[in-house]
């Protein structure tokens, strides 16, 4: 599926025709400094409106999908709304994933609107994961709110290569955890559990990448071109997928959604997998009090809170939902851990030397808010 040398591509079998077509062709990888956030919207949104949801929007989802709306009430007043259209019914049937996005959202929303000096009140409107409503939203002016640096939602950056194997220190495990040792465990690379991990995120990939409706549905959420990237602004980049220089340029260039279907295509998404998680300092699991909504929307939250803590200690994380998603392996992966709670978050872990900046895109605040 992705990373860099990911091929020998095509088993070189594509050779460049000449100077004049490379000059015509598409040369560079499509990233989030290439796109611009337009402040007038179809709805009369407040410049402080505009920031907090383009902010909110910056939270991480499943093949980047980006499974939310905001729909306008009033000044200030929205109902933030689960995007069918967006949803990854090869993996994500149920809508689990869908609804720990919304919650990652959320905590970005309120994290924004804090920074801004607006108090945020909740207030769910589900009741299942299908449901269109999820949570409105209000927010007012408030002397009482802590500050936060929105600086860290601006950089969140999955990492997913150049890991390094030193386990993570207990100090940095104690500040990334803090208050929520109940629901987040670090299993260091020294652990059975690690092996195990693993031993099963390349089990579930395989079965994964085999499986039809799974891949088709990759497919679909592969931006291979620059123009195609621009258009959506959202999906899996080139850049998101860590694949750069002539390994990109073929890819953007010369591939498209019949070649994820592929062997070949399906056995080098196999092969990079295995290669990430031999890289690691561990993993995370993130349980739920249970499958609730509600739970599943504070655990998206907790998800979010930890990501923004870890660019502050050199710490990458990767999500690798794949055993979660696979009835095989998810059917005994309490029992082997030894978990009681449900698991809803497996994160691939490690300090980095170098934290590039975020390159996946994000749609404009004016493609997800309606009235």
């Amino acid at each position: 599926m992705n990373r860099k040398k990911f091929l020998a591509v095509a088993g070189g079998t594509i050779v460049v025709a000449g100077v004049t077509y490379y000059l015509s062709s598409d040369k560079s990888n499509f990233t989030r400094l290439d796109t611009q956030q337009k402040d007038v919207t179809k709805v009369p949104l407040t410049r402080d409106e505009t920031e907090i949801l383009y902010l909110a929007s910056l939270a991480p989802s499943g093949r980047n999908a980006q499974p939310w709306f905001v729909k306008y009430i009033d000044t200030y007043h929205w109902i933030i709304g689960n995007d069918k259209s967006k949803w990854l019914n090869g993996v994500d049937p149920t809508q689990r994933e869908t609804i720990l996005s919304i919650g990652a959202f959320l905590q970005n929303l309120e994290y924004a609107a804090n920074h801004l000096g607006y108090a945020c009140e909740l207030k769910l409107l589900a009741k299942s994961n299908q449901d269109e409503d999820i949570m409105e939203v209000k927010l007012s002016k408030s002397s009482h709110v802590s500050d936060f640096d929105i600086e860290k939602i601006k950089l969140r950056r999955t990492i997913r290569t150049n890991y390094v194997n030193d386990i993570l220190k207990p100090e940095d495990v104690s500040y990334l955890i803090n208050d929520a040792s109940r629901f987040i465990n670090y299993l260091p690379n020294t652990s059975k559990e690690h092996q195990y991990l693993n031993e099963q995120t390349i089990e579930s990939n395989k079965i994964q990448s085999y499986r039809d409706d799974a891949q088709r549905e990759l497919a679909d959420w592969i931006r291979f071109s620059s123009a195609d990237a621009q258009k959506h602004r959202d999906g899996l980049t080139m850049a998101s997928m860590e694949i750069a220089g002539a390994s990109a340029w073929v890819l953007r260039n010369f591939y498209s959604k019949q070649n994820v279907m592929t062997t070949n295509f399906r056995n080098q998404n196999i092969d990079n997998v295995k290669k990430e998680v031999a890289q690691s300092a561990g993993w995370f699991l993130i349980t739920s009090e249970d499958n609730s909504v509600a739970s599943l929307i504070e655990t998206g939250r907790r998800f979010q809170r930890l990501w923004l803590k870890v660019r502050d200690r050199n710490i990458a994380i990767h999500p690798m939902t794949q055993i979660l998603e696979e009835p095989k392996t998810n059917q005994v992966l309490n029992q082997y851990l030894g978990v009681k709670e449900p698991i809803q978050f497996i994160l691939h872990t490690s300090y980095v030397k170098n934290y590039p900046k975020p390159v996946s895109l994000r749609r404009s605040v004016d493609a997800f808010v309606r009235t």
